[in-house]
């Protein structure tokens, strides 16, 4: 079984397993939607990741009558969101470990509201 986002399919059998043809997938690639990675001879490959990108991008557009310039903003915003949501688990991971200890250091303030913990970084 390969991983999640080990490049290992190619266009045709994208296209195939997703009932669409290949220059859709070069026009996603072409708008910058999808990265596909490129073996030496420059062909395609693509992960699960990748089939899984494309079937929201399929989603957006023939389900929701989303172009392609919506689908962008709408993935760039989704990235945005998955980066920030790792940022606070690492945030509240690191105030488990402050309040384990019982203390928070000098250089950080903690606020903490009904159902949010706030941690303020100095710089």
């Amino acid at each position: 079984m390969h991983s999640y986002d080990e490049p290992v399919y190619l266009i045709s059998v994208v296209a195939s397993i997703l009932d669409i043809h290949p220059q859709t997938l070069r026009q996603y690639e072409k708008e910058g939607l999808i990265e596909p990675s490129r073996t030496q001879g420059r062909m395609r490959l693509y992960s699960q990741r990748d089939i899984d990108k494309i079937k929201l991008v399929l989603q957006l557009t023939r389900k929701m009558g989303i172009n392609l310039a919506g689908v962008d903003v709408i993935l760039k915003l989704k990235k945005q969101m998955d980066e920030m949501e790792e940022e606070i688990d690492a945030l509240r991971e690191e105030l488990s470990k402050v309040n384990r200890n019982g203390s928070v250091p000098k250089h950080k303030a903690v606020v903490t509201t009904s159902s949010y913990d706030i941690i303020i970084f100095e710089e």
